[in-house]
Order: C-alpha cells, then structure tokens, then sequence
C-alpha cells in the first residue's frame, strides 16, 4: 500500500502548489527515486514544465513532458497514467489517479484556496477509506 504525504500550505496562492511540487520532485530525484508528476491538463502540464525549469537558479530536475520514452527521464510530467514504474507520485490533479497504488509514495499538495478545498478532503477521505498510511506535513509555502 502506498505511503500518502499530505503537505499542507500556509499560502493561499495557487502557484504554491507548484513551487513545493517542484520542490519534492527536485528531493526526490536527489535521493534516487523516478518521478510521476500527475496534471489535470496538458496546460497544467505545461505549465510545470516551465517551472521545473525556473523554480531555483541553481537546480536541474531533469524531466519531459508525456514522454515516448518515459524510460530515459527520471521525472516526467502529464495527465496520463505513468508510463513506468516510478516510485513518486506528486498529484496536482483534483481527483486522486485510479493508478496511484503502483507508486510507493504519494504527495498530495494543499493549499488554502476555497476553489480546492472539498476536493482535498475528497482525496484526503479516499485513501482514509482504503487504509493508507496518511501522513501530515505544514509548510510555510
């Protein structure tokens, strides 16, 4: 059963959400782990994308967006099903991927906007429901 991190923002600003995504994919590709950064959109996608690029002067992520060759990037983007076997998921998706129980590990980012709030505690009662391990993490964004 995978292992569920809830990291709970202080910031209401929607791009937090991508800043600390950026920041636990960078940790764990760090640490060895593949990476599955899951989106609502292609747009969404894109949009991360961008940021695993510019979130920190001094950081590469390697990644690649809905890759052919999912294989040869250690982080990849999209809101397609992975395409390998990854260890990480990171969910910025309002729902909660029917594929998540082949990752060993789960961050589930939340923020204190109101437009997202039922949809985390959605999320937050769905692997609740299925005996996850939940683990709870406040950040200052």
């Amino acid at each position: 059963m995978a292992r569920i991190d809830f990291y709970i923002l202080s910031d209401a600003d929607p791009m937090a959400r991508y800043r600390v995504a950026c920041r636990i994919a960078e940790k764990a590709w760090g640490t060895g782990h593949r990476v599955h950064i899951h989106t609502d959109s292609p747009q969404e996608s894109r949009k991360m994308d961008q940021l695993l690029w510019t979130f920190r002067d001094r950081s590469f992520v390697p990644h690649a967006v809905e890759p052919e060759n999912a294989g040869e990037f250690p982080v990849t983007i999209g809101h397609s099903p992975a395409l390998d076997i990854r260890q990480v998921l990171i969910n910025l998706a309002a729902e909660v991927p029917v594929f998540f129980e082949q990752f060993e590990r789960v961050a589930e980012i939340v923020s204190r906007n109101r437009e997202s709030s039922e949809k985390d505690r959605e999320r937050y009662r769905f692997y609740r429901d299925r005996d996850c391990k939940l683990n709870h993490h406040h950040l200052d964004s």
